[in-house]
């Protein structure tokens, strides 16, 4: 593709103009605080996200933690990842039994997530820790394994300054979007599942 002189100083304008613009945006966004997080949605990604978030904190050496709900029987690469190679830098709490439709016992759903949560406040109470993933912590709140109004009351009344934590899973609940500085809903577009194709080992675990 060959760009005329006319082109490009065009181009070279409108992106001057576009620098101009978002410079004067950012000089404006200054603070910093531990943020309250939220993954959810019906499409694929939100814990896969959450992860990739505890990676960003292992490179800036941040300590930080994960609680895994609901799925936590699951070998998956993520957690083998973060136990062998950064177990110094990232705690890594596997709590639940697999999901409900697979216990089949409600009882014992909501004694794993509530042990969850404990080891969650624990967790976030810790200054020391700058980030926790509570992963599928949506689905227990979904299925009221855990009180809603009671996490959001601790995030925003004992969670420290500094700290962030992302809660994933589908279906979040009205009151802890609200709550939250940053949601994300991830959309489902298109998914091999519904073509006959299994999860498969570093897409889905």
């Amino acid at each position: 593709m060959t760009i005329s002189p006319d082109d490009a100083t065009r181009h070279a304008e409108k992106m001057a103009r576009i620098k101009a613009a978002r410079d004067k945006i950012m000089m404006g966004k200054t603070g910093e605080k531990g943020l309250v997080i939220v993954h959810t949605g019906p499409g694929k990604g939100k814990s896969s996200a959450g992860f990739g978030m505890v990676l960003r904190c292992i490179a800036h050496q941040m300590p930080c933690a994960v609680v895994q709900f609901i799925k936590g029987a699951w070998d998956t690469g993520e957690r083998r990842l973060l136990t062998t190679h950064f177990a110094t830098l990232c705690q890594f709490h596997a709590m639940g039994e697999g999901f409900t439709w697979e216990t089949q016992d409600k009882a014992r759903d909501i004694a794993a997530a509530q042990a969850g949560w404990k080891k969650a406040k624990e967790l976030i109470r810790d200054p020391a820790i700058r980030m926790v993933l509570l992963d599928e912590i949506n689905i227990a709140l979904r299925y009221e394994y855990l009180d809603v109004d009671e996490v959001v009351a601790f995030l925003l009344t004992e969670k420290p300054p500094s700290t962030h934590v992302v809660l994933t899973g589908r279906n979040a609940k009205p009151a802890l979007i609200e709550a939250a500085d940053l949601v994300t809903e991830m959309t489902a577009v298109k998914h091999p599942f519904r073509d006959g194709i299994k999860a498969q080992p570093g897409v889905e675990f």
